[in-house]
């Protein structure tokens, strides 16, 4: 079965993560896939609109497989891993075309940093996102990552999921400026993420085309603030080894500050 599945219907492009057993965790390959078609789009004059949902009602995508954290061990491990992601989000920011998250169920982690990239977000009234990693992975997130979830709801409530490690429920992410819609269940939420699409892709795509342009110069700030310590402080710690193994081993992290 494949992990990440894409069609086309009458100029909508719709990705679905298809790893339900899995919450649609992601894998790198995964992940590259979605970035190649995020690059293809800009050559595509017959796509207007790109939809991307997880399979199944529970997740959207609740992060990267942990499993492949496991070899994790030096400096280079760590800003490699943050460079291949953001070569993805950047190709998502990038895209000429708009993009929609549809949002059933968690996104998390790598699932909730591709959502907030899309350029409009709806979800389905059991949607839960955030970034738990203060008590998952005892990792961070890059820099990059930190200012676009700035620029999306503001610094005071990155701090706030970041240190709570609480996932932010479908009425609260509306109210905060995380989704613009809550639909009632994961079939509304996909009928609406089409009807959406469509509507998009009947308007001006020159003035949707420099507006998106415009919002990702805005963000482009936060780039120029190293980060790369941060990151290899966290990736290559006991405390990450020890979350990525009381993750798989499914107990309670015992954490050291080392």
């Amino acid at each position: 079965m494949d992990e990440l599945l894409y069609e086309r219907r009458d100029g909508i492009g719709f990705v679905t993560l298809n790893r339900p057993q899995a919450r649609n965790a992601l894998t790198f390959p995964m992940y590259e896939r979605l970035r190649e078609i995020a690059l293809g789009a800009a050559d595509d004059a017959d796509l207007k609109a790109i939809v991307i949902t997880g399979a199944g009602e529970k997740a959207f995508a609740a992060g990267t497989d942990i499993s492949q954290f496991k070899e994790f061990r030096t400096p280079e491990d760590a800003l490699a891993y943050e460079e291949r992601i953001d070569r993805v989000l950047v190709a998502l920011e990038e895209c000429p075309k708009p993009t929609i998250a549809a949002i059933a169920g968690a996104a998390t982690g790598g699932g909730a940093a591709i959502a907030a990239v899309c350029d409009l977000r709806i979800a389905a009234s059991n949607a839960r996102i955030g970034f738990p990693i203060a008590k998952t992975l005892g990792n961070c997130l890059s820099m990059a990552n930190y200012g676009r979830l700035a620029a999306l709801i503001g610094p005071a409530r990155v701090l706030d999921l970041i240190y709570t490690a609480r996932l932010v429920e479908a009425e609260e992410a509306r109210a905060i400026g995380l989704v613009s819609e809550i639909l009632p269940d994961h079939a509304a939420l996909q009928v609406r993420a089409e009807a959406l699409a469509r509507t998009i892709a009947g308007h001006a795509p020159l003035t949707l085309r420099a507006t998106k342009e415009a919002m990702r110069r805005l963000r482009l700030a936060a780039r120029q603030v190293d980060g790369d310590d941060l990151v290899t402080m966290c990736f290559t710690s006991r405390d990450f080894h020890e979350g990525v193994e009381s993750f798989l081993a499914r107990r309670p992290a015992a954490w050291s500050g080392t």
